[in-house]
């Protein structure tokens, strides 16, 4: 991909995802973007770069690149010019004219970060608790596993028929089960 022609020529740019839109942007340029949730001077960063322009060296992420960052700062919120939306059909005197004013922040980008340092100490211990976890985990499927066998009635309610079970139901005590279904009946009767 070749860099702009222009008279200042540009060492790096990056083009991110920032709010749903797409931007190619460098460093100190001002962008306007959709409505963010900041206020107005402080700093945010947008991960979500999806190319990068080093020097010649292009970078192109699937779909974001690891480890890369936009650092932007936010210089004001505005609204965009008015945008007049007008719907006419001919012959039939239907008209509508409707417009709005787009909400919009104004950011600065500061910098442009290619790599972000990582902790590998808390990685290590996450993996370890995880080992640990594991045998752990396995005794509490098996206890599980054994409390849904003894949990299991003796007779086998599903080669029952509607009536049998509704039988069933009241001689157990189960209050409504008239109007319970079959999968009702079944679930209700294993739990008594």
């Amino acid at each position: 991909m070749q860099p702009l022609k222009s008279k200042n020529k540009i060492e790096m740019y990056a083009i991110v995802d920032i709010a749903g839109q797409q931007f190619k942007v460098v460093k100190d340029q001002k962008v306007y973007v959709h409505r963010l949730d900041a206020k107005t001077g402080t700093k945010v960063s947008f991960d979500q770069v999806l190319l990068l322009y080093d020097g010649g060296k292009v970078t192109v992420g699937a779909p974001a690149i690891a480890n890369a960052s936009v650092e932007a700062k936010v210089v004001k919120h505005l609204k965009d010019d008015k945008v007049i939306v007008f719907k006419k059909k001919r012959r039939k005197g239907y008209r509508v004219k409707n417009g709005h004013r787009q909400s919009l922040t104004e950011i600065v980008i500061e910098s442009i970060v290619t790599s972000v340092k990582k902790k590998a100490a808390p990685a290590a211990k996450a993996e370890k608790e995880a080992v640990k976890a594991k045998p752990a985990a396995k005794k509490e499927t098996a206890k599980a596993v054994s409390k849904k066998a003894a949990a299991k009635p003796k007779a086998d309610l599903s080669t029952k028929t509607v009536a049998e079970l509704k039988a069933m139901a009241k001689e157990a005590g189960i209050s409504g089960y008239t109007s319970l279904k079959k999968a009702e009946l079944i679930a209700a009767l294993s739990a008594k």
